[in-house]
Protein backbone atom coordinates (compact mmCIF):
# COMPACT_ATOMS: atom_id res chain seq x y z
CA UNK A 1 0.00 0.00 0.00
CA UNK A 2 2.99 2.26 0.81
CA UNK A 3 4.30 2.19 -2.85
CA UNK A 4 0.80 2.74 -4.22
CA UNK A 5 0.64 6.21 -2.11
CA UNK A 6 4.45 7.15 -3.35
CA UNK A 7 2.85 5.87 -6.72
CA UNK A 8 -0.33 8.43 -6.01
CA UNK A 9 1.81 11.41 -5.06
CA UNK A 10 5.07 11.12 -7.38
CA UNK A 11 3.73 9.63 -10.62
CA UNK A 12 0.10 10.68 -10.89
CA UNK A 13 1.31 14.51 -9.14
CA UNK A 14 -1.99 13.98 -6.41
CA UNK A 15 -1.98 16.46 -3.69
CA UNK A 16 -1.17 15.71 -0.32
CA UNK A 17 -4.67 15.61 0.90
CA UNK A 18 -5.88 12.95 -2.11
CA UNK A 19 -3.22 10.43 -1.22
CA UNK A 20 -3.85 10.72 2.62
CA UNK A 21 -7.85 10.64 2.00
CA UNK A 22 -6.45 7.09 -0.34
CA UNK A 23 -4.50 5.83 2.69
CA UNK A 24 -7.11 6.07 4.94
CA UNK A 25 -9.79 4.70 2.84
CA UNK A 26 -7.82 1.30 1.83
CA UNK A 27 -6.27 0.97 5.79
CA UNK A 28 -10.04 0.87 6.69
CA UNK A 29 -10.61 -2.03 4.43
CA UNK A 30 -7.17 -3.72 4.97
CA UNK A 31 -8.32 -3.91 8.86
CA UNK A 32 -11.33 -5.01 8.21
CA UNK A 33 -10.01 -8.00 5.63
CA UNK A 34 -7.91 -8.52 8.87
CA UNK A 35 -10.80 -9.28 11.17
CA UNK A 36 -12.59 -11.17 8.81
CA UNK A 37 -9.35 -13.82 8.33
CA UNK A 38 -8.51 -12.51 4.97
CA UNK A 39 -5.13 -10.40 5.17
CA UNK A 40 -3.56 -10.80 1.46
CA UNK A 41 -4.81 -8.56 -1.17
CA UNK A 42 -4.41 -10.81 -3.96
CA UNK A 43 -7.20 -12.81 -2.17
CA UNK A 44 -9.93 -10.51 -2.17
CA UNK A 45 -12.96 -11.26 -4.22
CA UNK A 46 -16.17 -9.22 -5.69
CA UNK A 47 -18.29 -10.95 -2.08
CA UNK A 48 -15.91 -9.72 -0.30
CA UNK A 49 -16.29 -6.29 -0.96
CA UNK A 50 -20.04 -6.32 -1.01
CA UNK A 51 -19.65 -7.78 2.41
CA UNK A 52 -17.32 -4.78 3.27
CA UNK A 53 -19.57 -2.00 1.28
CA UNK A 54 -22.71 -3.47 3.05
CA UNK A 55 -20.90 -3.53 6.30
CA UNK A 56 -20.25 0.45 5.64
CA UNK A 57 -23.69 1.22 4.75
CA UNK A 58 -24.96 -0.80 8.25
CA UNK A 59 -22.05 2.25 9.86
CA UNK A 60 -24.01 4.94 8.53
CA UNK A 61 -21.71 6.20 5.41
CA UNK A 62 -23.63 7.77 2.89
CA UNK A 63 -23.69 6.78 -0.48
CA UNK A 64 -21.14 9.20 -1.75
CA UNK A 65 -18.77 8.16 1.02
CA UNK A 66 -19.24 4.26 0.17
CA UNK A 67 -18.21 5.24 -3.27
CA UNK A 68 -15.44 6.81 -2.64
CA UNK A 69 -14.35 4.01 -0.85
CA UNK A 70 -15.08 1.99 -3.85
CA UNK A 71 -12.67 4.61 -6.07
CA UNK A 72 -10.04 4.51 -3.94
CA UNK A 73 -10.15 0.28 -4.06
CA UNK A 74 -10.76 0.36 -7.92
CA UNK A 75 -7.30 2.55 -8.51
CA UNK A 76 -5.14 0.36 -5.93
CA UNK A 77 -6.40 -3.11 -7.79
CA UNK A 78 -5.14 -1.30 -11.17
CA UNK A 79 -1.83 -0.83 -9.57
CA UNK A 80 -1.71 -4.04 -8.14
CA UNK A 81 -2.32 -5.63 -11.57
CA UNK A 82 -0.20 -3.05 -13.21
CA UNK A 83 2.55 -4.18 -10.66
CA UNK A 84 1.56 -8.07 -11.22
CA UNK A 85 0.74 -8.14 -7.38
CA UNK A 86 -3.10 -9.49 -8.18
CA UNK A 87 -4.88 -11.12 -11.02
CA UNK A 88 -7.78 -9.26 -11.39
CA UNK A 89 -9.71 -5.99 -10.09
CA UNK A 90 -12.50 -6.93 -7.63
CA UNK A 91 -14.00 -3.58 -7.43
CA UNK A 92 -15.17 -3.09 -11.13
CA UNK A 93 -18.33 -4.25 -10.64
CA UNK A 94 -19.43 -3.31 -7.30
CA UNK A 95 -21.67 0.38 -7.04
CA UNK A 96 -22.18 1.96 -3.62
CA UNK A 97 -25.84 2.37 -2.47
CA UNK A 98 -27.73 5.71 -3.75
CA UNK A 99 -27.87 8.04 -0.89
CA UNK A 100 -31.08 10.12 -0.73
CA UNK A 101 -30.51 13.41 -1.90
CA UNK A 102 -30.68 16.42 0.97
CA UNK A 103 -32.81 19.52 0.20
CA UNK A 104 -30.49 22.04 0.55
CA UNK A 105 -31.37 24.78 3.14
CA UNK A 106 -33.10 27.80 2.06
CA UNK A 107 -34.03 31.29 3.70
CA UNK A 108 -37.13 32.58 3.79
CA UNK A 109 -37.34 35.64 1.67
CA UNK A 110 -39.00 38.15 4.36
CA UNK A 111 -36.15 37.22 6.88
CA UNK A 112 -33.41 37.28 4.16
CA UNK A 113 -34.87 40.60 3.01
CA UNK A 114 -34.61 42.07 7.04
CA UNK A 115 -30.99 40.53 7.67
CA UNK A 116 -29.77 42.57 4.01
CA UNK A 117 -31.45 45.99 4.79
CA UNK A 118 -29.70 45.81 7.99
CA UNK A 119 -27.53 48.96 8.65
CA UNK A 120 -23.85 48.13 8.74
CA UNK A 121 -22.11 48.83 11.68
CA UNK A 122 -18.35 49.66 10.22
CA UNK A 123 -16.68 49.43 6.99
CA UNK A 124 -16.48 46.21 6.80
CA UNK A 125 -19.58 45.40 7.52
CA UNK A 126 -20.67 47.52 4.29
CA UNK A 127 -18.55 45.12 2.42
CA UNK A 128 -20.36 42.05 3.98
CA UNK A 129 -23.74 42.94 3.24
CA UNK A 130 -22.38 43.92 -0.82
CA UNK A 131 -20.81 40.04 -0.83
CA UNK A 132 -24.19 38.67 0.62
CA UNK A 133 -26.25 41.53 -1.31
CA UNK A 134 -24.48 39.94 -4.86
CA UNK A 135 -24.24 36.38 -3.72
CA UNK A 136 -28.34 36.41 -3.09
CA UNK A 137 -29.04 38.88 -6.42
CA UNK A 138 -26.95 36.76 -8.91
CA UNK A 139 -26.90 33.14 -6.89
CA UNK A 140 -23.33 33.21 -7.29
CA UNK A 141 -20.86 30.11 -5.92
CA UNK A 142 -18.89 31.10 -3.10
CA UNK A 143 -15.73 30.75 -5.29
CA UNK A 144 -16.92 32.83 -7.83
CA UNK A 145 -17.68 35.66 -5.46
CA UNK A 146 -13.88 35.44 -4.45
CA UNK A 147 -12.84 35.07 -7.86
CA UNK A 148 -14.87 38.19 -9.10
CA UNK A 149 -12.42 41.03 -10.14
CA UNK A 150 -13.83 44.77 -9.89
CA UNK A 151 -13.87 45.09 -13.66
CA UNK A 152 -16.11 42.09 -14.29
CA UNK A 153 -18.92 43.69 -12.62
CA UNK A 154 -20.37 46.77 -14.88
CA UNK A 155 -22.37 48.97 -12.67
CA UNK A 156 -24.53 51.04 -15.53
CA UNK A 157 -25.45 47.90 -17.44
CA UNK A 158 -26.62 46.35 -14.10
CA UNK A 159 -24.27 42.62 -14.95
CA UNK A 160 -21.23 40.70 -13.78
CA UNK A 161 -18.78 38.36 -15.62
CA UNK A 162 -18.23 35.74 -13.85
CA UNK A 163 -16.16 32.37 -14.53
CA UNK A 164 -18.06 29.32 -12.83
CA UNK A 165 -17.00 25.61 -12.70
CA UNK A 166 -14.63 24.48 -15.65
CA UNK A 167 -13.32 28.09 -16.45
CA UNK A 168 -17.09 28.64 -18.13
CA UNK A 169 -17.74 32.13 -18.52
CA UNK A 170 -21.18 33.20 -17.75
CA UNK A 171 -22.90 36.89 -17.62
CA UNK A 172 -25.92 37.38 -14.71
CA UNK A 173 -28.01 40.24 -13.81
CA UNK A 174 -27.25 41.95 -10.45
CA UNK A 175 -30.12 43.39 -8.32
CA UNK A 176 -30.84 47.24 -7.66
CA UNK A 177 -30.05 46.53 -4.21
CA UNK A 178 -26.59 44.43 -4.63
CA UNK A 179 -25.48 47.72 -7.39
CA UNK A 180 -26.20 49.70 -4.42
CA UNK A 181 -24.45 48.14 -2.13
CA UNK A 182 -21.59 48.06 -4.31
CA UNK A 183 -21.65 52.27 -4.82
CA UNK A 184 -21.46 52.11 -0.86
CA UNK A 185 -18.99 49.49 -0.66
CA UNK A 186 -16.52 50.65 -3.66
CA UNK A 187 -14.68 53.96 -2.04
CA UNK A 188 -14.24 51.88 1.38
CA UNK A 189 -12.31 49.12 -1.39
CA UNK A 190 -10.52 52.42 -2.75
CA UNK A 191 -9.00 53.09 1.03
CA UNK A 192 -8.17 49.24 1.77
CA UNK A 193 -6.66 48.41 -1.48
CA UNK A 194 -3.67 48.67 -3.56
CA UNK A 195 -4.06 50.12 -7.06
CA UNK A 196 -2.60 46.92 -8.67
CA UNK A 197 -5.02 44.18 -6.75
CA UNK A 198 -7.99 43.39 -8.90
CA UNK A 199 -10.27 41.80 -6.21
CA UNK A 200 -13.23 43.56 -6.09
CA UNK A 201 -13.89 42.00 -2.53
CA UNK A 202 -10.38 42.51 -0.27
CA UNK A 203 -9.49 41.87 3.05
CA UNK A 204 -8.72 44.76 5.55
CA UNK A 205 -5.21 43.87 4.71
CA UNK A 206 -5.82 44.99 1.14
CA UNK A 207 -6.01 41.47 -0.34
CA UNK A 208 -8.20 39.25 -2.32
CA UNK A 209 -10.72 37.71 0.51
CA UNK A 210 -10.30 34.01 1.31
CA UNK A 211 -13.74 31.73 0.87
CA UNK A 212 -12.78 31.15 4.70
CA UNK A 213 -13.02 34.95 6.10
CA UNK A 214 -16.68 34.90 3.63
CA UNK A 215 -17.96 31.86 5.48
CA UNK A 216 -16.88 33.44 8.87
CA UNK A 217 -18.49 37.03 8.09
CA UNK A 218 -21.55 35.61 6.49
CA UNK A 219 -22.24 33.18 9.82
CA UNK A 220 -21.18 36.30 11.77
CA UNK A 221 -23.81 38.34 10.37
CA UNK A 222 -26.56 36.31 10.99
CA UNK A 223 -25.74 35.97 14.43
CA UNK A 224 -25.27 39.99 14.92
CA UNK A 225 -28.71 40.54 12.95
CA UNK A 226 -30.29 37.90 14.47
CA UNK A 227 -30.77 35.61 12.08
CA UNK A 228 -33.23 32.42 13.04
CA UNK A 229 -31.13 29.95 11.79
CA UNK A 230 -27.31 29.51 11.02
CA UNK A 231 -25.88 31.52 7.28
CA UNK A 232 -23.58 30.33 4.90
CA UNK A 233 -22.52 31.34 1.32
CA UNK A 234 -24.54 28.08 -0.51
CA UNK A 235 -27.77 28.78 1.77
CA UNK A 236 -28.08 32.45 -0.35
CA UNK A 237 -27.69 30.61 -3.90
CA UNK A 238 -29.91 27.62 -2.60
CA UNK A 239 -32.28 30.84 -1.67
CA UNK A 240 -31.73 32.52 -4.69
CA UNK A 241 -32.84 29.44 -6.93
CA UNK A 242 -35.81 28.90 -4.52
CA UNK A 243 -37.05 32.27 -5.28
CA UNK A 244 -36.45 32.26 -8.40
CA UNK A 245 -38.24 29.26 -9.38
CA UNK A 246 -40.94 30.33 -7.00
CA UNK A 247 -41.67 33.40 -8.70
CA UNK A 248 -41.19 32.27 -12.54
CA UNK A 249 -41.70 28.46 -12.57
CA UNK A 250 -38.93 28.93 -15.74
CA UNK A 251 -36.35 25.94 -14.66
CA UNK A 252 -34.29 26.69 -17.62
CA UNK A 253 -34.14 30.52 -16.85
CA UNK A 254 -32.87 29.42 -13.15
CA UNK A 255 -30.34 26.57 -14.85
CA UNK A 256 -28.51 29.12 -16.77
CA UNK A 257 -28.25 31.49 -14.17
CA UNK A 258 -26.95 29.23 -11.58
CA UNK A 259 -24.51 28.20 -14.33
CA UNK A 260 -25.62 24.14 -14.49
CA UNK A 261 -24.37 21.96 -17.21
CA UNK A 262 -26.80 19.54 -15.98
CA UNK A 263 -30.40 20.39 -15.70
CA UNK A 264 -31.04 17.39 -13.58
CA UNK A 265 -28.86 19.04 -11.36
CA UNK A 266 -31.43 22.40 -10.79
CA UNK A 267 -34.57 20.11 -10.69
CA UNK A 268 -33.44 19.48 -6.73
CA UNK A 269 -35.03 23.11 -6.98
CA UNK A 270 -39.04 21.64 -8.10
CA UNK A 271 -38.78 19.38 -4.70
CA UNK A 272 -38.42 22.66 -2.54
CA UNK A 273 -41.17 24.26 -4.99
CA UNK A 274 -43.43 21.39 -4.55
CA UNK A 275 -43.04 21.90 -0.40
CA UNK A 276 -43.89 25.48 -0.59
CA UNK A 277 -47.17 24.72 -2.72
CA UNK A 278 -47.73 21.81 -0.54
CA UNK A 279 -47.89 24.10 2.55
CA UNK A 280 -49.73 26.73 0.62
CA UNK A 281 -52.39 23.86 -0.19
CA UNK A 282 -52.47 22.39 3.27
CA UNK A 283 -53.21 25.62 4.85
CA UNK A 284 -55.48 27.54 2.12
CA UNK A 285 -57.55 24.74 0.35
CA UNK A 286 -61.43 23.88 1.70
CA UNK A 287 -60.90 19.95 0.97
CA UNK A 288 -57.65 20.32 2.70
CA UNK A 289 -58.82 21.63 5.82
CA UNK A 290 -61.89 19.75 5.76
CA UNK A 291 -59.78 16.47 5.12
CA UNK A 292 -57.99 17.63 8.33
CA UNK A 293 -60.81 18.15 10.08
CA UNK A 294 -62.64 14.72 9.23
CA UNK A 295 -59.20 12.90 9.81
CA UNK A 296 -59.48 14.48 13.80
CA UNK A 297 -62.96 13.51 14.31
CA UNK A 298 -62.21 9.92 13.04
CA UNK A 299 -59.01 9.86 15.16
CA UNK A 300 -61.48 10.69 17.99
CA UNK A 301 -64.49 8.22 17.53
CA UNK A 302 -61.67 5.68 17.29
CA UNK A 303 -60.63 6.48 20.42
CA UNK A 304 -63.89 6.59 21.84
CA UNK A 305 -64.71 3.37 20.19
CA UNK A 306 -61.74 1.56 22.80
CA UNK A 307 -61.92 3.52 25.63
Amino acid sequence: MTAFIQHLASEKRHSPRTCDSYQRDLQQLAIWLVEQGNPEWRNVSGYDLRRYVANLSRAGLSGRSIARHLSAIRRFYQYLLRERLATDNPALDIRAPKSSRRLPGVADVDQLNSLLDAVPDDPLEVRDRCMFELMYSSGLRLAELASLDIDAVDCHGGEARVVGKGGKTRLLPVGRKALEAIAQWLPIRAALAPEAEPALFVSRRGDRISHRSIQARLSRWGVVKGADQKLHPHMLRHSFASHMLESSGDLRAVQELLGHADIATTQVYTHLDFQHLARVYDQSHPRARRRKSRDYNEQNAGQEGTT
